[in-house]
């Protein structure tokens, strides 16, 4: 149950489509309104997705987030959040990408998973997305925050669509039969040095069970995860700042490589 009537829903979603239009970041809605919890973050992010899309934005897949317990203690919840992926900000291995498109960014590395099948819930299972899943690609998520300063409660980021800032995918698409997605492990470096180390479990324990969580959250929403659908399943470390000059690499098991490298607005 939300504590937000739809005026007050909208004109967060106004407010937080301004930030991401001017990038300028905004105060935390929870400044504005203390008690906001996560069900009023998707009422406004339901609004702003609307809006994006009345612009011309297209959804190709979404982005997990808050999959390990630490991210999830630190905002005082017990499950994931999530935001839809629109293709105008999903890039491919060794893209540039423009650091002043951006108000705060940092990075994660992940892995995504790509359907090959249209997958529901409710009673969706991680062996219904095994059956489901085309292939496992290396990926790096550049997350924003529209929320001055990453001040964010759990209200705040979920409606900032779960702090979504952009993708990239890397070039190979794994079968799902050939790894066990739990086991895949990364190294992160930043200009040539090691940043941080992660594994797959530290998605949800297992990404294929975070894709399944997914598929059975949208289900109450009247929603599914088309065929061709790239998800984002969780970060497998803690997010590094970045700026221009910046150059990221991924290094997993088995998937290979992904590079991501951080221009300025002269570049």
């Amino acid at each position: 149950m939300t504590s937000l009537d739809r005026q007050q829903a909208k004109d967060f979603a106004d407010a937080l489509h301004e930030a991401r239009r001017t990038r300028t970041p905004i105060d935390p809605l929870t400044e504005h309104m203390p008690d906001l919890g996560m069900e009023d973050g998707y009422a406004v992010q339901q609004l702003l997705v609307e809006r994006l899309v009345a612009d011309g934005e297209v959804i190709s897949g979404y982005k997990l987030g808050l999959t390990s317990a630490p991210m999830q203690r630190l905002l005082g919840v017990n499950q994931p959040d999530f935001s839809p992926v629109f293709a105008s900000t999903v890039h491919e291995d060794g893209a540039d990408i423009r650091v002043d498109a951006f108000i705060a960014p940092r990075v994660e590395a992940e892995i995504a998973v790509t359907l090959d099948a249209e997958l529901s819930g409710p009673h969706c299972t991680a062996a219904d997305v095994y059956q489901a899943t085309r292939g496992l690609t290396a990926a790096i998520e550049i997350v924003d925050s529209r929320i001055r300063d990453w001040k964010i409660t759990i209200a705040d980021t979920v409606a900032d669509l779960a702090s979504n800032g952009a993708i990239a995918l890397g070039s190979r698409v794994i079968p799902v039969d050939s790894v066990d997605p739990r086991l895949i492990g990364m190294v992160f470096t930043k200009n040539g040095e090691v940043v941080a180390t992660g594994a797959g479990a530290a998605a949800l324990g297992d990404p294929l069970a975070a894709v399944a969580w997914l598929a059975n959250t949208l289900a109450p929403l009247g929603a599914h995860l088309p065929a061709g659908s790239v998800i984002m399943t969780g970060a497998l470390h803690a997010m590094v700042p970045i700026q221009a000059g910046d150059t990221f690499r991924a290094e997993f098991d088995h998937l290979g490589p992904i590079t991501l490298k951080v221009v300025g607005e002269e570049e």
